[in-house]
């Protein structure tokens, strides 16, 4: 055997597959002795195999493990799945392994070196050949599974492949991952071939390899974007304490720094907006609130019902909080269809009633004061507008006593003209 290309070709099968080089070694070494096992070996037999890969020898042992009476399970007694059913191929009683090795206890296994052979039947041949593909796989699909499964909770980007009965199938290039109909957004429009970044939700094991369920509707979605798109999140300065999310309408997140020097919502908005927009594209133009967190519930309820300014906050001991408002302001605090105050109370973790200010006396003073304003100061306008149309009379007046004047100077000169002709 070629050693050095043999050798060379477990390399790239390992390149290729994403394992491990010792992975596919243990493969051709689990294959080589099922192999062995089915020409040379008897029934029911663990037989294993050692390769030198440096000179490619083989070594191959028969295992037995010991067991005791106690650890055997006997015919007329009921089943017990602790026990097991003795095989002298498979198992030696501990009292016949103590007498050569006296230190041995039940449990532990015992090697028995078999005769080296290197021909096998076509059959054998082909055994070892489904073992080595069978064991390469399982590897494939244990190391797939170990990856995806430490990226549980993390973003993922994925091309979509196809759409079979409302579950839209995601090719992650190493795996395949399903976007369940539960966890897509409602209005987002998904074609094949697209795009996008997912939450990764879950990773299970399965019979053909592992099962990662994505999710785009999680409100965590949001939160990994932020942490992608503003350093200050991802380097821990600021962090978003609460978030609360209507999937494809609107997302609130509670942001706090532990720089005074940094502010958190300026942060995570961005220079001219550029970070927010960023993730906002991802989401397919949902809208997104960023408020200020804060450790009073007066405070914190407030913030949470941006962009409405918010006049007071009463809260109670039932988890209830009342805001009180300018009439105004009123319909931004609720929101359409009441969006804005279920997500503030999603946000918070109190129950937000909403109400509008009622006017006190002061503000009733303060209104007739400047209705009395309003009132002499139409007065004043009034009685100015009456001074300049009586200036205006006079003056229209004094021009016609100086017309009639010239008038009758002039008569008076054509008198005159005619006496002395």
């Amino acid at each position: 055997m070629d050693i050095k290309n043999f050798n060379l070709a477990l390399d790239q099968i390992a390149e290729e597959k994403g394992i491990s080089t010792e992975q596919v070694k243990e493969s051709i070494e689990t294959a080589i002795a099922a192999a062995y096992k089915k020409d040379y070996g008897q029934k029911g037999q663990n037989i294993r195999c050692k390769l030198d890969f440096k000179t490619g020898e083989f070594k191959f042992w028969q295992v037995k493990t010991v067991v005791s009476e106690d650890m055997v399970y006997k015919e007329d007694e009921e089943k017990d799945e602790e026990k097991v059913r003795f095989n002298p191929e498979r198992h030696i009683m501990l009292e016949e392994v103590k007498k050569d090795n006296p230190g041995i206890e039940e449990g532990e296994e015992i090697e028995t070196e078999l005769e080296s052979k290197e021909d096998y039947r076509r059959i054998a041949a082909q055994t070892a050949k489904q073992v080595i593909l069978q064991k390469i796989r399982e590897a494939e699909r244990n190391t797939i599974f170990q990856e995806y499964k430490r990226k549980e909770g993390e973003i993922v980007s994925g091309a979509l492949q196809r759409i079979e009965h409302n579950h839209i199938y995601v090719d992650l290039g190493k795996t395949f991952a399903i976007l369940p109909k539960e966890e897509q957004v409602y209005g987002e429009f998904y074609k094949p071939g697209q795009r996008l970044k997912f939450f990764l939700l879950k990773v299970e094991e399965g019979s053909k390899g592992p099962n990662i369920v994505l999710s785009r509707a999680h409100p965590k979605l949001v939160s990994k974007l932020f942490e992608l798109e503003v350093p200050e999140i991802g380097q821990e300065i600021v962090e978003i304490k609460a978030i609360a999310r209507a999937p494809g309408a609107k997302t609130k997140i509670a942001v706090s720094s532990s720089d005074e020097n940094i502010d958190p919502i300026g942060s995570a908005v961005g220079q001219k907006g550029t970070r927010v927009s960023a993730v906002i594209r991802e989401l397919g133009g949902e809208k997104i609130d960023i408020v200020e967190y804060s450790e009073n519930p007066e405070e914190f309820i407030a913030n949470s019902l941006s962009p409405a300014k918010v006049l007071e906050v009463k809260i109670s001991s039932d988890n209830k909080a009342v805001c009180l408002l300018p009439k105004d302001q009123l319909s931004l605090a609720i929101g359409r269809d009441g969006q804005n105050v279920r997500l503030a109370a999603k946000l918070t973790g109190w129950n937000i009633d909403v109400q509008e200010v009622e006017s006190g006396e002061e503000e009733d003073e303060e209104i007739e004061e400047k209705t009395e304003e309003k009132e002499s100061k139409k007065d004043a306008s009034e009685e100015a507008d009456q001074k300049e149309e009586k200036n205006k009379e006079d003056v229209d007046e004094k021009v016609d006593q100086k017309k009639e004047e010239e008038t009758e100077e002039d008569a008076d000169e054509k008198v005159d003209q005619k006496k002395e002709k």
